[in-house]
């Protein structure tokens, strides 16, 4: 069967990231692979292609997996936050299920990261949902992997997203979301619902923009906060915001992550909510969040929107907020150690392949 991936040459890999003197994969985040080592854990990054885009991609191997061994394995897809990169919180969750025993796969969405497409930045939920089938399509195919068993991980936005691809991809079986985030419904009506009031002349200025652009005008991005100053990011109020910046914009700074996205896609954004037709999710369903964090609500209204499973559990992080339980020690391994039992109840472990005769 010929392969739908390439993988990256070494050469390919440290052109990538030669801004990166810490890791040689570009990853940002504590305990990152940092070379290929037999028995450990290894990434694998490939490029494959999703409508005719460049997809940039990781694939994460358990320590005893090889090419051409007896084993197959299950295996999760991991779908990174808004304005994230598959190097930040989806490589590290991604390569904490490796250690576990789970093939992996983050992927930086179509338009997003290293991959490609233009304009840059475009974050539409029918993109982000197709690059999560894409990433199940490949994973697949990978050597070892048991197509019978994939199943599937989002994070922030991507795990809306998830959400989403798991209402008519039964693929994937079994769902898991941490710090789930509804893009639709926050761009609709503001961050807990404080721009109700100025949507339809959001929508207005967002049509306006695109009749500019299709007369030849540059494209038009919303504000970037990771270009603020230190001062004005970490005096934000709200935690989701402030937090994210000292993640995104200093502590876990990657120089293909932005918090910027086209002022046009609130055209498609306002009339998209993640909660629509979830009661199409059969799944087993697993959503995490901190029992501190502002976007808990976004989760919570997934999850009960979500009455087509008999098999679903909404777990609490006691005392993290959101962008805390992407990094945080002391709740990464409690999230790590729930995602381990979860997926291995529904997936099982790796099981020597069978020969036929």
């Amino acid at each position: 069967m010929k392969a739908i991936f390439d993988f990256k040459s070494a050469d390919e890999i440290a052109r990538e990231n030669k801004w990166c003197r810490k890791n040689p994969f570009g990853l940002l985040y504590e305990g990152a692979v940092s070379a290929n080592e037999p028995g450990k854990v290894q990434v694998r990054p490939i490029a494959y292609d999703n409508n005719g885009i460049r997809i940039a991609a990781n694939i994460y191997t358990p320590a005893d997996w090889s090419a051409d061994g007896g084993k197959i394995y299950p295996a999760v897809c991991v779908a990174h936050p808004n304005g994230g990169v598959k190097e930040q919180v989806a490589g590290l969750y991604a390569q904490k299920l490796a250690e576990r025993g789970f093939i992996t796969i983050a992927a930086d969405a179509s338009y997003q990261g290293g991959s490609g497409g233009e304009p840059r930045y475009l974050d539409l939920p029918s993109i982000r949902t197709e690059d999560i089938r894409r990433m199940a399509d490949v994973i697949a195919r990978f050597p070892g992997v048991d197509a019978n068993r994939i199943s599937l991980l989002g994070i922030c936005g991507g795990g809306g997203y998830a959400f989403n691809a798991a209402k008519t991809d039964k693929r994937f079986k079994a769902v898991a979301t941490l710090s789930a985030f509804n893009t639709g419904l926050v761009r609709r009506e503001g961050f807990l619902g404080t721009q109700k009031d100025t949507v339809a002349e959001r929508l207005r200025a967002a049509a306006k923009q695109r009749e500019a652009e299709a007369a030849g005008a540059p494209v038009a991005y919303t504000a970037n906060m990771l270009d603020w100053p230190k001062e004005k990011g970490l005096a934000l109020t709200q935690d989701l915001y402030r937090d994210g910046y000292e993640y995104y914009g200093l502590t876990h700074r990657h120089p293909r992550s932005t918090f910027s996205a086209t002022v046009t896609g609130l055209l498609e954004m306002a009339i998209w909510d993640a909660r629509d037709g979830a009661s199409l999710i059969d799944q087993p369903l697993l959503m995490i969040a901190g029992d501190k964090a502002d976007t808990l609500y976004l989760t919570q209204g997934m999850f009960n929107a979500a009455t087509g499973t008999k098999d679903k559990e909404l777990h609490l992080i006691p005392g993290a907020h959101h962008i805390e339980t992407y990094w945080k020690p002391e709740y990464v391994s409690q999230i790590d150690a729930k995602l381990g039992t979860f997926f291995s109840n529904h997936l099982g472990s790796a099981s020597l392949k069978t020969v036929s005769k």
